[in-house]
């Protein structure tokens, strides 16, 4: 599931970054979410899954503080970029005809980087506080099986949610396999 995470988000950034048509503020902030599910599940998979192969469950505290610190990170980025899209449709919907011209380009690059900056701060300190401070008992297999569907299972199922079923991905998709494949069969002569 994490190879599948990851190749799919990035398969939605090579086919947004590499077809003019897809460089919308809609798609851009697609790819920017795209690009955090793929940090998101980073931040612990490669753990569990050396931790699974060694059979060991042991974490140093310093790499638990790390961890959740880049996964709150990470989800609250994902939290907002999702925010800053549906502002983007809300936009697109109620105001078709200024739309360009609310969503421009620069506008964009400063609602993502507010995004960025906005989780750091809000999560920087207060996180870390209330997650070493907790001391909340829990069933062990329920807090892993909402671990996995938090940490695995929704961003892999994102880029099927919010491109797979889009028509414009999907194209971008056949022309960059399409120019690929044409690419390799010039190499290969």
């Amino acid at each position: 599931m994490y190879l599948i995470t990851v190749f799919g988000n990035l398969l939605i950034i090579l086919a947004i970054s590499s077809d003019s048509h897809l460089h919308t503020p809609m798609y851009f902030f697609l790819s920017n979410l795209s690009f955090v599910d793929i940090c998101f599940t980073s931040t612990t998979i490669p753990k569990m899954l050396w931790n699974i192969y060694i059979q060991s469950q042991v974490i140093t505290y310093e790499d638990c503080i790390i961890e959740v610190y880049f996964l709150m990170l990470f989800a609250g980025l994902d939290d907002f970029l999702l925010t800053v899209m549906a502002y983007d449709r809300f936009v697109a919907i109620c105001h078709p005809l200024y739309y360009m011209v609310i969503m421009n380009p620069k506008v964009c690059r400063i609602l993502v980087l507010v995004s960025w900056v906005t989780v750091v701060s809000l999560f920087y300190c207060t996180s870390l506080g209330v997650y070493v401070s907790s001391a909340a008992i829990h069933s062990s297999q329920t807090s892993a099986t909402a671990s996995m569907m938090y940490t695995v299972v929704t961003p892999m199922l994102n880029p099927f949610i919010y491109s797979l079923r889009n028509g414009d991905i999907k194209r971008a998709l056949k022309a960059f396999f399409r120019m690929a494949a044409i690419k390799r069969t010039l190499v290969l002569r």
